[in-house]
């Protein structure tokens, strides 16, 4: 591959947070991962590194599942990813997640999302531009809790994102590898 073409290169990753625990009068924002969740977000970690989609920035939703299972994804990861919080991850739709993703620098190559369903969900089937072979067929079923979707596009900057215009990659749950 030339350095041109990987210039205009980009991976996605979106990691949904892990199982949550809803504790009586706690506001949602506020939930804590549960005893599950605890468990998967590591097993994502190690995935992440064996399968070497190491993010260049991680954003992450500011709710407290998800700030957990990034802190429990990272530490099975070898090297220091930069994180910035990102409130506008918390209950967005599609086009808010866009906003946020065009938003990004584009000397970041890969980029990962760690957010909320429905939003990762309706995000992932509509960037996918094809059926997405097995993984999509998967994807379309359920994007269950710490589940990941790795998605390449030929674009050059975020700015230049768009529906239908995705490669999905991979899609993995913990289940599917643990």
């Amino acid at each position: 591959m030339t350095v041109d073409k990987l210039k205009r290169r980009k991976r996605l990753i979106l990691l949904r947070h892990a199982k949550s625990d809803w504790p009586e009068g706690m506001d949602d924002h506020d939930r804590p991962l549960a005893d599950r969740g605890r468990k998967a977000a590591p097993v994502m970690g190690v995935y992440l590194e064996k399968a070497r989609l190491i993010p260049d920035l991680v954003l992450v939703s500011t709710a407290k599942r998800a700030q957990e299972t990034w802190k429990r994804t990272a530490k099975a990861i070898r090297s220091e990813v930069p994180q910035r919080d990102v409130r506008e991850i918390y209950e967005a739709e599609v086009e808010d997640l866009l906003k946020v993703i065009r938003g990004v620098e584009p000397d970041i190559r890969t980029l990962m999302i760690v957010g909320h369903n429905p939003g990762f969900e309706n995000l992932a089937k509509r960037l996918m531009r094809d059926s997405g072979g097995e993984p999509g067929e998967k994807l379309r079923e359920k994007f269950p809790t710490a589940a990941i979707a790795v998605f390449s596009f030929e674009i050059a900057d975020w700015k230049d994102i768009a529906v239908a215009t995705g490669s999905l990659d991979k899609f993995v749950t913990p289940k599917s590898i643990g």
